[in-house]
């Protein structure tokens, strides 16, 4: 998943009116980019297993567990990652996440939102 450079990796105060202005309501938009957040979070996680399934090794030798210095490097990439949270309201904000509501939709049972561009 590529990341955009402009995501602050720690915590960043909010205007919540700016939050507000998609949706009208700002429980709805924290509820879009909650569910957005889940998605990013997801997705980073099946990309990290995919990449250290690579290097899984059927032996319980401890001594050859520490020395997987790759396996270490691609976790610390990971872990210096923008947070799927920052992630999410930075596409919201940017308006990179379409939603529909159960108004705009058949029936409710389709109430969703989905991502234009990857």
């Amino acid at each position: 998943m590529k990341t955009p450079n402009n995501v602050p990796a720690s915590i960043v105060t909010r205007n919540m009116a700016d939050l507000a202005n998609e949706t009208g309501n700002v429980y709805e938009s924290i509820a879009i980019i909650s569910k957005r957040a889940n998605q990013i979070s997801v997705k980073l996680k099946e990309e990290l297993n995919s990449k250290l399934a690579e290097f899984a090794t059927t032996v319980d030798n401890l001594e050859e567990v520490f020395e997987n210095r790759e396996q270490i490097e691609i976790s610390k990439h990971y872990e210096r990652l923008p947070k799927p949270t920052n992630l999410a309201i930075e596409e919201f904000l940017e308006g990179k996440v379409h939603f529909n509501t159960p108004d705009e939709v058949a029936g409710p049972e389709q109430t969703g939102f989905t991502r234009a561009t990857e």
